[in-house]
């Protein structure tokens, strides 16, 4: 059995968990997400957890039950606590402005970069060379994190660019005068 999709998830407090044919809602204090399940898996929505159960033992069933189960966990985290992901920016004149919704961001070509962030997400910038994206869908803080992120991808010899917090990037030796 899936080790994964064999475990109950946690329904907490404050958290409305609505199950409609095959779409399942979750609704909390952060946003609401939903969730069309695949016909072959089954949701069952109990006093204090949520549980998915698959209809046989095939290779496609035990990998679709992991990953609905990894899905509705992370709506269930997510209208809870939220998702983040943090950017870096790093070279010499680089920098982020929040304008609204919006960011503008200066990367070192002839103009700024613009940038509307979906729905549901928000972007913030605590100081000008780190970015930081937030909301309830995993999946749209990260896409948004990645789309920042390749406006101007960490370059290999000096390591100016965009990059997530934490990354390291790998560096190269540049060329050395021949004798």
């Amino acid at each position: 059995m899936s080790r994964i999709g064999k475990q109950p998830i946690a329904r907490p407090k404050g958290v409305d968990v609505t199950l409609d044919g095959q779409t399942i809602r979750v609704k909390g204090s952060k946003g609401e997400l939903s969730l069309d399940v695949h016909p072959e898996m089954s949701v069952e929505v109990d006093d204090g957890e949520i549980r998915v159960q698959r209809p046989s033992d095939l290779g496609r069933h035990k990998a679709l039950h992991g990953l609905t189960r990894s899905l509705i966990a992370n709506m269930v985290e997510g209208v809870t606590q939220g998702f983040t992901r943090t950017l870096e920016i790093v070279g010499v004149g680089y920098k982020a402005e929040a304008k609204g919704k919006s960011v503008t961001l200066n990367l070192g070509f002839s103009h700024p970069v613009e940038f509307e962030p979906p729905e549901g997400v928000t972007v913030e910038t605590p100081n000008q060379t780190t970015v930081v994206v937030s909301g309830p869908d995993k999946q749209a803080v990260g896409q948004v994190a990645a789309v920042i992120r390749g406006f101007r991808p960490p370059e290999p010899y000096k390591g100016k660019g965009v990059r997530y917090q934490g990354e390291q990037i790998r560096r190269k030796a540049g060329k050395t005068a021949g004798a």
